[in-house]
């Protein structure tokens, strides 16, 4: 079995969706961003501060080259696959799903306290500021989004009882014939 990928906007249910979907196949999740860190020995968000972008995106691109080849569900960042040939490299070693969530749906996490404090590009925004930069960063993504294998709608993710039916939902199309760990 290859690598799977879940590519697509902070708050699509990446991580949400991956760790259940790894569960159900019997694979190691891994989180890139999480990943980074623990290289790192700093959150994200301190990266970005002291280092600068283009150091996060080469240590992302340095992880993501280290997992290429994990067979593991994948979680990547909503900017990992804009970046360098990510998403190149991500379709030539693997399965690339775009979990797919409606602008609106996305903004509307960002707003919520327990989303937007982790995350540097909007952890200071007022909601008015994260809708512009959602439906901004969103064009600007949507092109390398939509080169993934699968794209798939994620949107019912709100409760865990959603979650496990939405990466259910995924399982079965990405494995079929794969017997899933349901209990």
């Amino acid at each position: 079995m290859d690598t799977i990928f879940l590519i697509g906007f902070p708050t699509c249910g990446k991580t949400t969706i991956g760790r259940e979907l790894a569960r159900l196949l019997g694979r190691e999740f891994i989180d890139l961003d999480e990943r980074v860190e623990h290289q790192a020995g700093m959150r994200v968000s301190d990266i970005f501060a002291t280092r600068g972008e283009a150091a996060f995106r080469q240590m992302e691109r340095e992880c993501l080259l280290e997992v290429a080849h994990s067979h593991a569900i994948v979680a990547v960042g909503g900017g990992t696959p804009c970046h360098a040939d990510n998403i190149d490299l991500m379709n030539a070693t693997g399965t690339t799903v775009w979990l797919t969530t409606p602008v609106e749906t996305l903004i509307n996490r960002l707003q919520r306290p327990e989303y937007k404090r982790p995350r540097p590009a909007v952890a200071n925004l007022t909601d008015g500021q994260i809708a512009r930069y959602v439906n901004r960063t969103y064009r600007v993504r949507l092109p390398y989004y939509t080169q993934a294998k699968i794209h798939f709608d994620a949107t019912d993710i709100e409760t865990a009882a959603d979650t496990r039916r939405t990466a259910t939902r995924l399982a079965r199309l990405i494995h079929p014939h794969t017997p899933l760990a349901l209990t």
